[in-house]
């Protein structure tokens, strides 16, 4: 572990469109510290070679590849490989403002946490801005978390240095694996902190909101269920607040 280093874990699916503006938005910052690990996750289009030409370009920058086997297992090899302190997930489509490192772990020392996160702008397929922000809560509690994911997972930022490096459930593969690492993380020591200023920008695909929509809520049903143990009325219940939260979010 070095003291200081943010170790940067990006998953790639087919993500040539996107992956060159996530990775200048991390070469942007005013942060210096810091390696970006992407592992490529079977991608069939030409993703891990655009990532590897940023590579070659900067040496902080690191491009693994292994076959097609969801999100939780990339996130975990790259896990493995990282050296940093304080482990952030930034997804191959979305993108951090220039401040955004910087201002988090100030912040982080502020509140003397091992996990804040912060508020996220959306932008569509064109980089353009839409909708709403989502302004995280000022405190978040397990409790909070098992209602629903209160984490952009993109502004999530742990400091591992007291509970050491957190592992993602492969079992899960792409199916709320970051809810669950999240809401591991909130539960080592009972909060984590919202900052309510706007430092990411969340990608809003036409893909992830035309899709099978009930497929999606069965899955976020079984994640209460099978994940966190809920029972079936309070799992049925948190489905319903999740989607009517969605609502609100996307509307």
């Amino acid at each position: 572990m070095i003291d200081g280093l943010v170790s940067i874990i990006t998953p790639c699916y087919n993500g040539e469109r996107y992956i060159a503006e996530t990775i200048e938005s991390v070469m942007r910052q005013t942060y210096p510290n810091w390696e970006m690990i992407i592992v490529d996750d079977g991608s069939a289009d030409g993703s891990a070679r655009v990532a590897e030409a940023y590579s070659r370009r900067d040496g902080r920058i690191q491009v693994l590849r292994q076959q097609n086997a969801g999100t939780a297992c990339a996130r975990n090899v790259a896990l493995r490989r990282a050296k940093g302190r304080y482990i952030a997930l930034l997804d191959a489509d979305d993108v951090w403002m220039p401040e955004f490192l910087e201002k988090q772990l100030a912040f982080m020392r502020q509140k003397d946490a091992i996990c804040v996160c912060s508020a996220y702008s959306r932008i569509n397929e064109r980089s353009e801005p839409i909708q709403h922000p989502t302004v995280p809560m000022e405190v978040i509690t397990p409790k909070d978390m098992r209602v629903m994911n209160r984490i952009g997972c993109l502004t999530g930022l742990y400091d591992s240095k007291r509970h050491g490096v957190v592992y993602l459930h492969e079992e899960l593969r792409s199916m709320r694996d970051d809810y669950a690492y999240w809401y591991d993380i909130v539960a080592l020591e009972g909060r984590a902190f919202g900052n309510p200023e706007i430092l990411a920008r969340y990608r809003v695909l036409t893909e992830s909101t035309t899709g099978n929509k009930l497929g999606l809520v069965v899955k976020q049903y079984r994640f209460y269920r099978k994940y966190l143990n809920e029972g079936v009325v309070t799992a049925a219940f948190n489905t319903l607040r999740w989607g009517v939260s969605g609502l609100r979010k996307f509307s």
